[in-house]
């Protein structure tokens, strides 16, 4: 039989004396000490002057919009603009067929002149019968005749003077040019073809600068805002903002100037409209100018109150939702979180108004929200030593923290080599 060495032997006894040691220490310290409370950023419920807004969804439309249509029958041989640029009043953008026209006009003024030597004629002969009435030789049959011819030469002048005039309206007609000034649009017929008055149109400018707003309002609101206004001047003081579809604002102020004179029977709203600059923004590439505002877009419009109201105000970020609706934690006298479901109005940037739920000074969480539950017990503090703002932290601060961190985890291991509790241990730790 072979005998176990001595000094084996010992270890073992050591070992199993040292791990009766431990495990008698452990039982007699008693179960782990609960968490301490977390700490938490609290803020105070807190009144603020706020100008109050209405929103509304509106749409941009362009003030002047115009139809190109041909008003005589030709060929159309030019276009001379690039589609989609701006153009100027009085830019010439098609050119149709002059060569009937321009013959039109020549034979009208062909026939003008005929006219024009007809009644210088009849003139002179009325002149020599008026001479020679009262001699023996006159006679007053022939003085009438001259008259008569006279005067209805002049009335073949005017007759031929309208025909040359319609003539070169005609002519004026084969070039058509910008009405306005404006964006066109890609042109509906192409170079070739025969137009005419019922062909349709051939293109459309649409001005660009400034532009209209328009949007419906509750008739309800349209008389509070009146209400608010009518000391000022008015509605047309109201300051009116707009929102584009990427959420941005847009840098220009809309005057107010139109509301509409009848209610919807519909939606029981009335129309106004405000007027805003679309100044230019640059070109593209291929010479197009870019404009932020763009006819038919779909906008928010913010109608700002004249003065600022005091109204009671917390961070945004301390708003929860869930299916009942809002809520924020409050902490009671004891420092536990209460569940506190409110009514929120308008957000302004970074804080939100309250219409109720909560009360002026009263404290809530904002920062540490999402490790908290109702009724828990917490340690507030201020908001920054909780989750400080993005690029804030104080660098040597947060060295010193990592390094106590880390001399704090080499002392626990060493502790727990020793079989000892370290330094600052809860009971329980080893």
């Amino acid at each position: 039989m072979q005998r176990t060495p001595a000094p084996v032997l010992a270890l073992a006894a050591l070992s199993l004396a040292t791990a009766v040691t431990i495990t008698g220490s452990a039982l007699a310290a008693g179960p782990p000490a609960p968490p301490p409370p977390p700490p938490v950023g609290v803020s105070q419920v807190r009144m603020a002057p706020v100008t109050s807004s209405s929103q509304y969804i509106g749409r941009i439309q362009a003030i002047d919009r115009v139809a190109l249509v041909p008003r005589v029958t030709a060929y159309l041989e030019k276009r001379l603009f690039d589609e989609g640029s701006e153009v100027k009043k009085g830019d010439l953008l098609y050119v149709l067929e002059q060569g009937p026209f321009q013959a039109e006009v020549l034979a009208q003024q062909g026939t003008l002149a005929q006219a024009q030597a007809t009644v210088l004629n009849a003139r002179v002969n009325f002149g020599r019968q008026k001479a020679l009435l009262s001699t023996p030789a006159g006679q007053k049959q022939a003085y009438d005749n001259a008259a008569a011819t006279a005067q209805t030469g002049a009335g073949s002048v005017l007759t031929a003077q309208g025909n040359l005039q319609s003539a070169q309206i005609q002519l004026a007609y084969t070039e058509i040019r910008a009405p306005v000034d404006g964006r066109i649009t890609e042109t509906s017929v192409n170079q070739g073809n025969v137009v005419s008055p019922s062909s349709g149109t051939l293109a459309t400018i649409v001005t660009q600068d400034p532009m209209y707003v328009e949007f419906p309002a509750a008739s309800r609101d349209v008389l509070t805002l009146q209400k608010k206004y009518g000391s000022i001047g008015g509605l047309s003081k109201a300051t009116i903002k707009i929102q584009l579809s990427d959420g941005t604002t847009y840098d220009q102020n809309a005057s107010l100037d139109y509301v509409a004179p009848t209610v919807s029977n519909q939606t029981d709203t009335i129309t106004l409209r405000a007027t805003v600059a679309n100044p230019k923004r640059g070109e593209t590439g291929a010479g197009v100018s870019t404009r932020q505002l763009v006819d038919g877009e779909f906008v928010t419009v913010t109608v700002q109150d004249p003065n600022p109201v005091e109204q009671m105000i917390i961070p945004r970020a301390s708003v929860l939702s869930d299916q009942q609706g809002d809520y924020v934690f409050t902490l009671d006298a004891q420092h536990k979180v209460v569940r506190t479901n409110l009514k929120l109005g308008q957000s302004t940037g970074a804080d939100t108004v309250v219409l109720s739920g909560l009360k002026q000074g009263q404290d809530i969480v904002v920062d540490g929200i999402q490790k908290i539950h109702d009724g828990e017990q917490v340690v507030p503090e201020a908001p920054q030593a909780v989750v400080p703002d993005p690029g804030q932290e104080a660098p040597a601060a947060h060295a010193q923290s990592n390094q106590a961190g880390a001399a704090q985890a080499t002392k626990n291991q060493a502790a727990a080599t020793q079989g000892s509790p370290s330094p600052g241990a809860t009971p329980g730790q080893r």
